[in-house]
C-alpha cells in the first residue's frame, strides 16, 4: 500500500507540475519580409538619410503587446505571452529605416560617418498613438520632421494617420501593424524625395 501511495503521489505531483507550466511566449517584429519591399525601390536618391530614434508614448515602449479592450473604452491589456522581439521604439525605428531607405534607393547612415559633400536628410518621427484592437483594426497617428544635416535650418514638419483592418488572431494583428508602418514609411519617403530635392516642397497627403 505504501508503494501504491507513493506512486499516486508522484503522478499527482507530475500532473500539478504540468498544469503550472507557463504559457508559451510568441515573438513578433514590425519588419516585414524583404520581398514585400523589393517592388517599392525607386531610382537611387542623390542624398542619404539619418533616421533618429522614434518617439512614442512611454506605455507603448516595451516588449509586451499593448491592445485596447474595446473600441469605445479606455482600458488596455498588456500581453506578456505576445511580445515584440525588442522594445517597440527600436522595432519602429528599424522598420522605418529599412523601408524608407529601400523606397528611396539610399542608405540610412545613422551612427555612421559620411563625407561632407554628401547631402543627408535627417528624419525625426514621433508616434502619437498606435492603437490595436484584436480581430478589428489598428490605428497609427504620427508626426515627422525633415532637416538637412549640413548647415541648413530649414525644416519640413508633417503628420498623418493610418488605419488597417485586422483579421482574426495576433499574427494578423501584427500584419496590420506592419502595413500601417509601411504606409507611414511610404509617406515619409515621398516627403524626403520631394523636400530633399527642393525645400519649397510641401507635405504629401497620400
Amino acid at each position: 500500500m505504501n508503494r501504491l501511495s507513493s506512486i499516486a503521489m508522484l503522478v499527482t505531483a507530475l500532473g500539478l507540475t504540468a498544469c503550472s507550466s507557463p504559457a508559451p511566449i510568441h515573438y513578433y517584429t514590425l519588419l516585414p519580409p524583404s520581398s514585400a519591399n523589393a517592388r517599392t525601390v525607386q531610382v537611387q536618391s542623390p542624398f542619404l538619410i539619418d533616421v533618429l530614434p522614434v518617439g512614442l508614448p512611454e506605455y507603448l515602449d516595451q516588449q509586451p503587446l499593448v491592445v485596447r479592450q474595446s473600441v469605445s473604452g479606455g482600458a488596455v491589456s498588456v500581453l506578456d505571452e505576445e511580445r515584440w522581439v525588442g522594445p517597440l521604439g527600436d522595432e519602429l525605428r528599424n522598420a522605418l529605416s529599412v523601408q524608407v531607405a529601400e523606397r528611396l534607393g539610399t542608405q540610412d547612415v545613422s551612427g555612421l560617418s559620411s563625407s561632407a559633400d554628401q547631402k543627408v536628410v535627417r528624419i525625426k518621427v514621433q508616434i502619437r498613438r498606435m492603437d490595436a484592437w484584436l480581430n478589428n483594426h489598428v490605428q497609427l497617428e504620427a508626426g515627422w520632421s525633415l532637416g538637412i544635416v549640413q548647415g541648413s535650418k530649414a525644416r519640413l514638419v508633417c503628420q498623418g494617420g493610418f488605419t488597417e483592418a485586422a483579421q482574426n488572431g495576433y499574427p494578423a494583428l501584427i500584419q496590420a501593424q506592419q502595413r500601417a508602418v509601411g504606409a507611414l514609411a511610404a509617406r515619409i519617403a515621398t516627403d524626403v524625395r520631394n523636400w530633399g530635392s527642393s525645400q519649397q516642397a510641401k507635405c504629401s497627403t497620400e
